[in-house]
């Protein structure tokens, strides 16, 4: 241990070294310049400056420019290069101490003219102006960013980069919602590849789930097109992860933060596992092995073992005071150059976060119809929430890629992510069910998600044509082992010797395990072909697509019953963890485990998904014209059990075949100007677990969820008019109109059971969802601030969902959808100095996150409606700054949701009082504080 120690404080040594040597020898010179094109004289970004006969050497920004730093005095060679241009050589190019050379210079675009001669450039979006440039030669209506953008924010993960693009919003943290369509209406591929839902409840794809770090851009197409899946309305997102680097590098950083409604307080926890650290349970939490099989609750030895040694009887609750969280990463970059032309290159990075977060004193309540006579709430549930969870992130990426030549490179990419969250919650508060029953309980929560993507892709280029190929593989694993639910309630009867105190009840103290495994493997073909037709040079598209998918959901669930006759008097009043829950007392005559799990709540599925399209781009001078047909033939199968004991099964098939054609136009007015026009057709499936008749019970929502077999796909007409205007390499002005109309959308809702709710999934009659989306990127220099840029964009947005006559639902806004979006952001970039800053302000507008549902009987009244529950809008401020120093030092900080502002959710019950006015009231069913976070971390770059 000892010698470990010695090497990491050499480790350290050294760096501090090569710290102070970069701090010596800042009294060399420099070169710095702007690189543009001399016809129209925009900035190249990108091209490659490099000191001849030498290794130093740099490629310009977004704006064109250059800086190298800390070059012994000389005379240098200077050569610039940039692809299709011609190369720069500059001569005699004088370096002096302590000085700063300025080489400003101005590339010629190589003649197009000579015959025979094919120039192949593998482009890079991982910065603005080329996710500008992307987006502005793009066939279809898309928004992205890039890496670099990433770099300015500091998001953390996918969730916080992708809220920064045009009409996305978030919920929960971690789903996405495009144009206000909830997450079911979006779909998500990595490197071009499917990937499972994160969830076990929902369609959906957890995107806290990949570290920024890990993305190199992120493209969120929003017309269809014969070459995507027809399974998305909202957005199609692409995730690309990094692959060939743009130079050698490995770097470490360590960052930490502090929440000021978390840390320097009382954090309560459970023990966990010894690999808990790591993201995963290390077994603690299973059930032992031998009792993988349904328990006989007969079988008295059985019983007794199992009570005794089947579960961790680790009960117990600590205290802690975290200081502030970790963050660790680490990436190699590096490219090898073969000989012949061959190159073969290799990019990995490592991530570890450990985080905790606390909710102290969080509202949590459910109501029933609003009392008119008393105009007053009348509350089903209203509970105090303490919640504490400790989220530990674990992610690798490690990416090859192999380029023989100029035509072709093959590329094998892997990432995989580990994410654990161990949750504590205590709940205070009353049940109103024909009287008021005071409660305690207690959650103990683990969960464990993993998903891996790897693809092997090709590229061919050749004279007029290009293939590309594709062969992924994804999973997907939630587990959550031993999730343990203690529910107390105080006696309530007058004149009882225990009157006033927490009594424990048969079957109250539940454990539960659930396990959702989820494979896709896929496999994807694109050729394009560029053919001629009198003056008309038209490019043809086909490919297809195949998807195999297969998922298995299982469920256990245990009760603690005991004898009273065995048991000490007044047993039920003990305390449970410290009394009833301990070794002297377990025995199938005493306190024992029955298991009651109901085999109906597990389920398995597969689904066969196989694709081939069609389209051609017709190019007439200022008009590009790209139309196209694809068919999918989709086959899912659910299989779900029919008893509760015995594994007796039904199978349900959901077969559907469809043709969806699409268009997209584009006339370029000039270089600067264009407008787009789209349409597409498109659908949105039903998910294995929507269509399950398997329950889940949600302690947030303290309710049920249950599927719904009869659920329908819903089939969506898109339409869309975007406006471009492009002032600049890397600015942008865009407005867009879109429109879509859904038959049979799916909503979640719930239902009233009288006295609880059960969640779930219902198609409507149809809908219809329609905005506006602004985007702006403008550089601030016309106003005097150099080095100054302001982004904004925003969305406005309406629907309305219409149902049947006979619906207890009424029409209204869609689920999720918000009326108004909003992100802007100034920032700061300083070339010379290394220094970049920002802030970025948020604002989503109310919208309906629980659907409720209305009277509509022949003489039913707005009285008896059970009112919609919105998320209020909220605002949010981020601040970010960032320095390099020293060469190979860079220290980032940050602040996010600098307001602090509550999150509130609120329900509008509406009712005619005794003078027959209409009136509305406000009754919050959620609100807590989410706190202010600030952010430090230290990088080190050791190339």
């Amino acid at each position: 241990m000892k010698s470990i120690y010695k090497k990491i404080y050499f480790f350290l040594f050294l760096l501090l070294f090569s710290n102070f040597t970069g701090l010596a020898d800042n009294s060399n010179g420099s070169i710095t310049g702007t690189i543009i094109d001399k016809t129209s004289k925009e900035p190249l970004m990108g091209a490659t400056i490099q000191l001849e006969g030498t290794s130093i050497g740099t490629v310009t920004d977004l704006d064109g420019n250059f800086v190298i730093l800390d070059i012994n005095p000389g005379i240098y060679t200077i050569n610039i290069k940039y692809i299709s241009y011609t190369p720069v050589k500059l001569s005699n190019v004088t370096v002096t101490k302590g000085q700063r050379t300025v080489l400003n210079t101005e590339m010629v675009e190589a003649s197009l003219a000579l015959e025979g001669v094919t120039v192949i450039a593998h482009v890079k979006q991982n910065t603005d102006l080329a996710m500008l440039k992307a987006t502005k030669a793009s066939l279809l209506v898309q928004s992205g960013i890039s890496a670099q953008q990433i770099i300015r924010t500091q998001d953390r993960d996918a969730s916080e980069v992708i809220r920064r693009i045009p009409g996305i919003s978030i919920i929960d943290g971690k789903f996405v919602m495009v144009r206000g369509l909830a997450q079911r209406y979006n779909n998500v591929w990595i490197n071009n590849s499917a990937v499972p839902s994160s969830e076990a409840d929902a369609r959906a794809f957890s995107f806290d789930i990949i570290p920024s770090s890990q993305i190199d851009n992120m493209v969120v197409v929003k017309s269809p097109a014969p070459e995507i899946p027809a399974d998305f309305s909202g957005g199609f997102i692409k995730i690309n992860t990094k692959d060939v680097p743009g130079k050698n590098g490995f770097s470490v950083s360590v960052g930490g933060s502090m929440n000021d409604q978390t840390h320097f307080r009382d954090f309560l926890y459970s023990p966990g596992s010894a690999t808990d650290f790591l993201g995963f349970d290390g077994g603690l939490r299973k059930l032992e092995g031998f009792y993988t099989n349904r328990l006989d609750n007969n079988n008295k030895t059985a019983v007794e073992h199992i009570t005794r040694n089947g579960f961790n009887n680790n009960w117990s609750v600590k205290t802690k005071t975290p200081i502030a969280d970790l963050r660790l990463n680490a990436s190699f970059n590096h490219k090898f150059d073969l000989g012949n032309g061959k190159n073969f290159a290799i990019i990995s990075a490592i991530n570890y976060t450990n985080a905790y977060k606390t909710q102290n004193d969080m509202l949590n309540a459910r109501y029933s119809l609003y009392d008119v006579d008393k105009d007053q709430p009348d509350y089903k549930n209203k509970y105090t929430d303490n919640v504490y969870s400790n989220d530990i992130r674990l992610g690798g990426m490690i990416n090859f890629t192999y380029m023989p030549n100029d035509h072709d490179k093959y590329e094998f990419k892997n990432i995989i992510n580990q994410l654990g969250q161990s949750r504590y919650t205590t709940r205070n508060g009353i049940l109103f069910n024909s009287g008021q029953y005071i409660q305690k309980q207690e959650e103990y929560f683990y969960s464990s998600r993993t998903t891996y993507n790897g693809q092997f892709t090709g590229t061919h280029n050749h004279d007029k044509s290009k293939t590309d190929w594709s062969i992924g593989y994804a999973y997907a694993n939630k587990n959550q082992p031993d999730r343990r639910i203690i529910n107390r309630e105080e006696n309530g009867f007058a004149g009882d010797p225990h009157e006033g105190e927490m009594r424990i009840d048969q079957n109250e103290i539940k454990r539960f395990f659930y396990r959702l495994d989820e494979n896709i493997g896929s496999a994807t073909v694109n050729y394009q072909r560029e053919i001629q037709i009198g003056n008309l040079q038209p490019t043809l598209k086909a490919g297809a697509y195949t998807e195999y998918r297969h998922r298995e959901y299982n469920n256990r669930a245990f009760y603690y019953r005991w004898n009273n006759q065995n048991l000490p008097s007044g047993f039920e009043y003990m305390d449970v963890i410290d009394e009833i829950l301990i070794p002297d007392n377990f025995g199938t005559n005493k306190v024992y485990i029955y298991e009651d799990t109901d085999n109906r709540n597990s389920y398995k599925g597969s689904n066969i998904l196989a694709a081939g399209y069609l389209g051609i781009n017709i190019p007439v001078n200022k008009l590009d014209i790209y139309a196209g047909v694809r068919y999918e033939y989709n086959n899912m199968k659910l299989t779900s059990y029919t008893t509760i004991k015995d594994w007796k099964t039904k199978e349900y098939k959901y077969p559907s075949n469809h043709l969806f054609p699409s268009l997209n136009t584009s006339y370029k007015f000039n270089e600067q100007n264009q407008l787009r026009l789209a349409y597409g057709m498109s659908v949105n499936r039903p998910e294995f677990r929507e269509v399950s008749n398997s329950v889940y019970y949600d302690f947030d929502l303290f309710s049920s969820v249950m599927g719904n077999p009869d659920l329908k796909p819903a089939y969506i007409q898109n339409a869309d008019i975007r406006y471009e205007y492009y002032p600049a390499a890397s600015e942008v002005i865009s407005v867009a109109l879109f429109y879509k109309r859904f038959d049979n959308p799916i909503e979640w809702t719930y239902i009233d059971n009288g006295g609880s709710y059960t969640y779930t999934y219902v198609n409507a009659k149809s809908a219809n969802n329609y905005g506006i989306e602004v985007e702006i990127k403008k550089n601030l220099d016309f106003l005097g601030l150099k080095n100054f840029s302001w982004n904004f964009n925003g969305a406005y947005i309406k629907s309305n969902v219409q149902f049947e006559k006979k619906s207890q639902d009424k029409n209204r806004a869609m689920q999720g959808q918000s009326p108004y979006i909003m992100n802007t952001g100034f920032f700061y970039q300083n070339e010379q100095y290394d220094i970049n800053a920002s802030i970025l302000y948020n604002r989503i507008g109310k919208r309906i996150m629980e659907v409720g549902n209305a009277d509509m009987t022949e003489d039913g009244s707005i009285n008896n409606d059970f009112p919609d529950t919105y998320e209020l809008a909220r605002n949010t401020i981020d601040i970010n700054f960032s320095k390099k120093f020293a060469k190979r030092w860079e220290v980032k900080a940050s602040i996010r949701n600098l307001l602090g502002e509550k999150v509130t959710f609120v329900q509008y019950p509406k009712f005619f009082d005794k003078n027959n006015i209409l009136q509305e009231r406000t009754q919050i069913t959620k609100q807590y504080k989410p706190g202010k976070n600030f952010f430090l971390t230290l990088s080190y770059s050791l190339l």
